[in-house]
């Protein structure tokens, strides 16, 4: 499943005829970088391939005065179709990916407790400003904010919480960790 198809069918299916601008604007607006893996920057980018596989029209190009030309587009029957079927996908599939600090922390035999500590107490402070980043926004209504936003927020908040959970655990249990290490390697 891919989000940024999802988001910018959504957004057409929702908000009907839109240029690229406007679709960025939405995006960052509902700040979707915070929430999902969609990238304001790749929605351009995905609206010509989903104009290419025929998802979505070019309907008209508008000019106002000496600003650039912009295309208006809009989603076809074949996108509604895709747009369902990528809604779909998301709710039934259940994704939990690995991280990669998991690896890192399992086969980080030869790095040293001091420099394990400053990974993760780092890990940790990028955590908290993300969560941060969710609670301000939580805190504070968009345009069109709904009772979805407000609970996808919350998800993504949650998400963080448990790992700062996790993070702060293993900080506590360093001195287990590296003496475990320690006894595995001189055996």
């Amino acid at each position: 499943m891919n989000p940024t198809r999802l988001f910018v069918l959504s957004a057409l299916a929702k908000r009907g005829a839109m240029y690229g601008h406007q679709i960025r604007r939405d995006a960052r607006v509902d700040r979707a970088e915070l929430w999902s893996d969609v990238r304001p920057g790749s929605l351009y980018g995905a609206l010509h391939r989903l104009e290419g596989e025929g998802l979505v029209r070019a309907l008209r190009t508008e000019q106002e005065g000496n600003m650039p030309a912009r295309t208006v587009y809009e989603i076809t029957t074949e996108g509604r179709r895709e747009l369902h079927v990528l809604q779909t996908e998301a709710f039934e599939e259940v994704q939990f990916r690995p991280d990669p600090v998991d690896l890192a922390l399992a086969t980080g035999s030869d790095v040293d407790e001091a420099t394990l500590r400053g990974y993760l107490v780092d890990r940790k402070r990028a955590l908290t400003a993300r969560l941060s980043q969710l609670d301000h926004l939580h805190d504070r209504a968009w345009p069109d904010q709904t009772v979805a936003d407000d609970l996808v927020v919350e998800h993504a908040r949650l998400r963080l919480r448990a790992e700062l959970e996790w993070h702060e655990m293993v900080i506590d249990q360093l001195g287990k960790l590296t003496a475990a290490t320690e006894t595995q390697e001189v055996g």
